[in-house]
């Protein structure tokens, strides 16, 4: 891309930002009315476009088997790995059902109070909790389901007590459902299996005792996909459920896993929700509401809430905020599972915030409630990262380019696999009049060149956590930095530009 056209894109991001800015500033005039128009008023407040870095514990009883996600689903599809750990562990799904696995979640190693300390200490500035997955199990005092974590399982208000500790570390909080798509997901709970000694015995989905937790009229035969085709009366119960949530939780965000589920029924709860959090702020809006822009047979309209990419990040810079939503390993817990390196995760975050956008990282919980040894791991290396180049992250702003180099794609949802990040590649944050610029990977020669920055001065170029005021010289080429011989730190390395810039 041409300079030129990079300067034009800068101007037309910083005045979208600038248009943003406006309108968060009036936000406590906002009223919201159940139609997508009326959310087109919709801005993020200032505590989330700053944060930056939040965390994410997905934790039920999809955890306890320690095979990954979609669990309570794959083990009724015959064949797949976890229909046979299941049947190898626990028997045949007519008789030992998901249901069964309920009881098995206890949590008797949990302790919210210490993970909240690690996530603040490794950069967290809010953290999420998912309120229930499409095993439709809510983990909270739910009002109007009977399979909740206080009823059942650890007999605890996983949510409730998820959001104590979060605010005693001062974190926002959130809260993420994944609900809406329960009736079809559970589907294949009304098959049976079709070759062994088993052909033909339908599993435990089909008994009426049940219907509460597995949904009826829902066999595969008859459904569609997400949240199409799903009956009033569910679309009903979902809404009921999820406002309760909202009502007795009071999360600072709510996250749902799709686009905005069944019409007027998700405008509604997303309007109640906007317009509860107006007043319990003071007339301030305060939330920020999550989804995805999905072929799922839910609404999405830009503007309408903060953006979610599930698994991917943008292009370039996005002039509202959004958010990138992935997972160290697996979205459940799932025993041997490669982890992601610490250097992905924070490269991963310095491009996110680049362009604009937040990080919600998920770190899988065991079924005791604990994490493993090798996510202690990645959250030390986080927090030891973070202790000196946060300043580069927090509260900061896109710059008029994201950054340069090779380490791009196409947006999207579940791209991050194709993203490679080298020393070549250097991402941009702004703040109080400092540019920033982080590079990806030390180079070689110890020498980096920042060639948005050619035919750019400087009163000052330091390396952050390194109190000596560093070389540079201007050439065709760009800002050239002499950095200090022997590498310090690791990962990535920020430089903050003070002046003439």
């Amino acid at each position: 891309m041409k300079s030129t056209r990079r300067e034009f894109m800068g101007l037309a991001v910083a005045a979208a930002l600038a248009k943003a800015k406006v309108f968060a500033s009036d936000a406590g005039t906002l009223s919201f009315t159940p139609d997508l128009e009326s959310f087109k008023q919709y801005r993020a407040p200032d505590w989330f476009r700053d944060a930056k870095l939040g965390f994410w514990a997905c934790w039920g009883p999809e955890a306890v088997p320690e095979m990954g996600d979609w669990y309570a689903r794959q083990m009724y599809i015959e064949g797949h790995p976890q229909y046979e750990d299941h049947l190898t562990r626990y028997g045949h799904p007519s008789k030992f059902g998901y249901k069964d696995i309920v009881p098995l979640w206890k949590g008797e190693n949990w302790e919210p109070d210490r993970l909240m300390r690690l996530y603040k200490k490794s950069g967290a500035k809010y953290f999420c909790a998912i309120a229930q997955h499409h095993d439709n199990i809510d983990c909270w005092n739910s009002k109007f389901h009977r399979w909740n974590s206080v009823k059942m399982g650890p007999k605890r208000d996983v949510i409730g007590l998820w959001r104590e500790a979060a605010r005693k570390q001062g974190l926002r909080f959130g809260v993420t459902e994944h609900l809406a798509a329960s009736w079809n997901w559970y589907g294949v709970t009304k098959l049976c299996d079709q070759k062994g000694p088993m052909a033909g015995v339908a599993y435990d989905g089909v008994n009426p005792e049940f219907f509460d937790l597995y949904h009826s009229g829902n066999e595969k035969s008859k459904v569609d996909w997400w949240y199409r085709n799903a009956p009033d009366a569910w679309k009903q119960e979902w809404f009921n459920r999820i406002k309760d949530l909202v009502d007795s939780y009071q999360p600072d965000l709510l996250y749902s896993d799709g686009s905005l589920p069944f019409g007027e029924y998700g405008r509604k709860l997303l309007a109640h929700f906007y317009n509860s959090n107006i007043q319990q702020h003071g007339g301030k809006l305060e939330a920020v509401y999550n989804c995805k822009f999905n072929d799922d047979g839910g609404e999405y309209t830009e503007g309408m809430c903060v953006q979610d990419l599930e698994r991917g990040v943008q292009q370039g810079i996005k002039a509202e905020a959004w958010q990138t939503d992935t997972c160290v390993g697996d979205w459940y817990y799932k025993r041997d599972i490669r982890y992601k390196t610490p250097a992905t995760v924070i490269r991963m975050l310095v491009d996110i915030v680049s362009k604009n956008g937040n990080l919600l990282l998920n770190f899988p919980v065991r079924g005791d409630g604990t994490l493993d040894a090798q996510e202690e791991s990645i959250l030390a290396s986080l927090a030891e990262w973070i202790s000196v180049n946060g300043e580069a992250i927090y509260g900061t702003r896109p710059w008029k380019v994201y950054g340069e180099g090779a380490g791009s794609v196409s947006s999207g949802n579940f791209n991050e696999d194709k993203l490679h990040y080298t020393a070549e590649d250097i991402r941009f944050t702004t703040k109080e009049g400092n540019l920033y610029a982080i590079a990806l990977g030390w180079p070689e020669t110890s020498k980096l060149t920042v060639r948005s920055l050619a035919g750019a001065s400087a009163h000052s170029v330091r390396l952050l956590g390194d109190s000596e005021l560093l070389k540079w010289s201007r050439d065709p080429q760009g800002l050239v930095v002499q950095l200090p011989r022997q590498q310090r730190g690791q990962h990535a390395f920020a430089l903050r530009i003070e002046g003439g810039v």
